[in-house]
């Protein structure tokens, strides 16, 4: 799909749709207002008469009464005027561009969204036009016959470093979506190293992977051990990017990436296995981000670490009570085999932590209990560092990706002491996610760090925005928007 900019009045352009934004109090732009006019008050009228609102995630598809060359003009609602955000943007022209293909669209011209935001809103509303498309048909045999987009272009906006900047971080989100959508028959940890390796070596990152034969030299007994069920043998993926001046710190990024997760030695039940294909999603947003961070260039040393394995019985698998001992050194008892996650976080933080790290940002599809706090739309953060957690959040806001602090209670850490090991890898039910990231403490090494339990929103059940159902590619976004807002403070 191309994506440009245009000039003259949105009613002039050849497009099959026409893109235009709205508000609660159905006040025109100078756009709508000049497409208004050529349309003989019709636009107005038309609106008024299916009773558009302008509410946000409402949008209305209107012929074009053959009066312009357009044949069509999708309006989409932004909701109050004086609450409009880069986000509420984003979700817009994502339902829109969504909603002129639906109606067989394969060119768009665009409106520019809201000055208020400037190169912001032009930019976000290119991701959500990329993301509001995106469709993963690798596997559908109807793929060649769907419509899709082929252009948009935005009419009488001249800032193209917006634009190409909102299509790398899109392209980041979706490669993570891609590797969260594809069957663990087809993403085990050697082919998600493959997939990472081609990625670096497009874009001029580093990239080391480290197999089994490999980390067990290396002492990383955690990762070993929860791959050790299946014939599919665990990786440690090391990527980093070097920015071409001057470094303004050293960051590491890290993520859990079960391909697939069967809870090993204790199953899991059927209905809670089906979708354990998503839990690598962790490792796919560092991935997509390290993507769009080596085309962004952000100026930060940046690695990203992604522990990835299988975890599946066998007789060779892992079982409760062995006790592992971990690259740190540091012993754990296991009573779940079904908590591996957290196990091969340990490592790949100790490692992390052993390239300098100066701060350090874990994801994991962790814990439902993470899902009963928070609910699907939201993920638990959890850090060490009261500033790290707060350009976070603010990251997090500016992404559209809805996460809440939780705490770190000390007291719970005693859940976790083992009679024979330094600690267990599960302790009691309640409280779970703070206890897992209580766990995740013990190897952050008294580094700033920041744990992101993505069980809920890594996976979408429904269409929303610029979101669609399947892997969301949730972490992505604010992983680049950290690094982004902290080089804008320097």
């Amino acid at each position: 799909m191309n994506i440009t900019t245009t000039a003259g009045t949105l009613a002039e352009q050849q497009a099959d749709a026409l893109l235009l934004g709205v508000s609660t109090d159905n006040q025109l732009d100078d756009a709508g207002s000049q497409l208004d006019q050529a349309l003989d008050g019709q636009l107005g009228t038309a609106l008024a008469s299916v009773g558009f609102t302008g509410k946000r995630g409402e949008v209305c598809t209107l012929p074009s009464f053959g009066r312009i060359p357009a044949a069509r003009i999708v309006v989409t609602g932004l909701g109050e005027p004086s609450s409009v955000t880069v986000d509420i943007i984003r979700s817009a022209w994502g339902e829109a561009a969504r909603a002129a293909r639906k109606a067989g669209a394969r060119t768009i011209a665009s409106a520019a969204p809201s000055s208020a935001f400037g190169s912001a809103a032009i930019r976000a509303a290119v991701e959500g036009i990329e993301l509001g498309l995106y469709r993963h048909t690798a596997y559908r045999s109807d793929a060649n016959d769907q419509t899709d987009v082929e252009s948009v272009s935005f009419v009488g906006v001249d800032d193209t470093e917006a634009i190409a900047a909102g299509r790398k971080l899109a392209r980041g989100v979706s490669m993570a979506r891609n590797l969260v959508n594809a069957p663990g028959m087809d993403l085990y940890p050697e082919r998600l190293a493959g997939r990472a390796w081609e990625m670096a070596d497009e874009l001029g990152m580093e990239c080391t992977v480290y197999d089994r034969a490999a980390l067990e030299e290396m002492g990383a007994g955690a990762i070993v051990a929860v791959g050790r069920g299946s014939q599919r043998e665990p990786r440690l993926i090391h990527l980093v990017y070097r920015p071409e001046g001057e470094s303004l710190g050293v960051a590491g990024l890290v993520g859990k990436a079960i391909t697939f997760d069967t809870g090993g030695v204790n199953l899991k039940p059927a209905d809670g296995m089906r979708n354990m294909k998503m839990d690598m999603a962790g490792g796919a947003a560092v991935i997509g981000a390290m993507g769009a961070i080596a085309e962004m260039k952000p100026p930060y040393t940046v690695h990203g670490v992604i522990a990835a394995a299988e975890n599946m019985p066998s007789h060779s698998a892992y079982r409760p009570g062995d006790v592992l001992r971990t690259l740190s050194g540091k012993t754990v008892e296991i009573t779940n085999t079904d908590a591996e996650g957290r196990l091969v976080l340990a490592d790949a933080l100790t490692f992390t932590a052993r390239q300098g790290a100066e701060f350090m940002i874990d994801l994991a599809t962790l814990t439902g209990a993470s899902v009963v706090a928070v609910g699907n739309g939201a993920a638990s953060l959890f850090g060490t560092d009261e500033g790290l957690v707060q350009d976070v959040l603010q990251a997090a806001e500016f992404s559209g990706e809805r996460m809440w602090h939780m705490p770190l209670w000390d007291a719970y850490r005693a859940d976790l002491n083992s009679d024979i090991a330094d600690i267990v890898n599960s302790g009691n039910r309640d409280g779970g996610a703070i206890k897992a990231a209580l766990f995740l403490r013990e190897f952050s090494h008294d580094i700033p760090w920041v744990h992101l339990d993505i069980a809920g929103p890594a996976w979408s059940t429904r269409e929303e925005g610029y979101r669609i159902k399947c892997g969301t590619g949730y972490g992505t976004h604010t992983l680049v928007t950290l690094l982004e807002q902290r080089a804008g403070r320097h």
